[in-house]
């Protein structure tokens, strides 16, 4: 069990999301960073997907009523195991009693907070992620807060000590063209992947928006039907200013698509700082595929480490 004494910003548990109910208007929900919490996952000898605490630019401090190992993943911060301070990326076991207090994120947006067994709440519609517009999955279907206990999957257990490497940040974002790439002029196509463009404060779970010096135009003004939009879907609104969905976005869209960010720069792009620059970097499917096949070599990487550690 771990104890909320104090939360400032957001909090909620997510794991890789809810696969397959998109046609029935029901969203991907899950981690913005997925390979982060993977990672903090398999340090801990959990299944990859189980449930973790996604704490989006702010503090927190908890209370574990039970030995517990844990680890942080994500973005990196500052934090403190009973005031000695601790490392992200490294897993540690907390005593009964214990207090762990998140002071600040100094790189990224959402930290992972991943415990040996994950968080024990009920799987809805094949998940445990929090889905914050229905109101269901995660803890009660809602924001964590103050005051609030979260039972653990496991209880009086302890692992050594282990660290393993960061997941690098980058503000260059591998992106595929999308349907409607021939429908934007050759200037436009081309001002897409050479201008830099500057993250937006409003951004959030939802879709990352973007603001550039020269907008995105249309040979001519396109009529479209709503679509499926599937997560890093770049579409292009009226005022030319990208938008990229992301882990809480709707099922549908009607806007034209000009990229899709690749599924291995999802996380990447979900850590860069509102207000930076970013990059979109045009690649192949292949491409797409040997980046995808690197976060996976990552994660088999941890499996070998965490299996040869006792």
């Amino acid at each position: 069990m771990i104890y909320i004494q104090h939360l400032q910003g957001f909090a909620h548990l997510q794991d890789l999301g809810r696969f397959g109910l998109r046609g029935f208007g029901i969203g991907h929900s899950g981690a913005m960073d997925c390979l982060a919490l993977q990672a903090g996952n398999l340090l801990l000898k959990n299944a990859h997907n189980l449930p973790a605490l996604e704490i989006a630019l702010g503090s927190l401090t908890i209370t574990f009523d039970c030995d517990t190992p844990f680890c942080l993943t994500g973005a990196l911060c500052e934090a403190e195991l009973d005031d000695s301070p601790i490392s992200p990326y490294w897993r540690y076991t907390a005593k009964a009693r214990q207090t762990l207090k998140i002071k600040r994120i100094t790189q990224g947006n959402y930290t992972y907070l991943c415990v040996a067994g994950g968080f024990k709440v009920p799987k809805v519609l094949g998940s445990y992620s929090t889905n914050l517009q229905a109101g269901f999955g995660g803890f009660q279907g809602r924001l964590l807060k103050s005051g609030d206990h979260i039972a653990t999957g496991l209880r009086d257990t302890v692992l050594s000590p282990l660290g393993i490497e960061p997941i690098s940040y980058t503000k260059t974002i591998h992106a595929t063209v999308s349907s409607e790439y021939e429908a934007f002029n050759q200037e436009t196509q081309t001002l897409f992947w050479q201008q830099g463009w500057i993250l937006q404060r409003n951004s959030n779970r939802i879709g990352y928006r973007f603001s550039g010096s020269q907008k995105l135009t249309l040979n001519s003004p396109l009529e479209m039907l709503s679509y499926a939009v599937p997560i890093g879907t770049v579409q292009v609104p009226p005022d030319g200013q990208p938008i990229v969905l992301m882990a809480d976005a709707q099922t549908t869209g009607g806007y034209p698509k000009i990229a899709c960010v690749i599924q291995a720069d999802i996380g990447k792009l979900a850590q860069i700082p509102f207000g930076e620059t970013v990059y979109f970097k045009q690649v192949t499917h292949q491409q797409a595929r040997e980046l995808y096949q690197q976060d996976q070599d990552y994660l088999a990487h941890i499996r070998r480490k965490v299996n040869e550690t006792r």
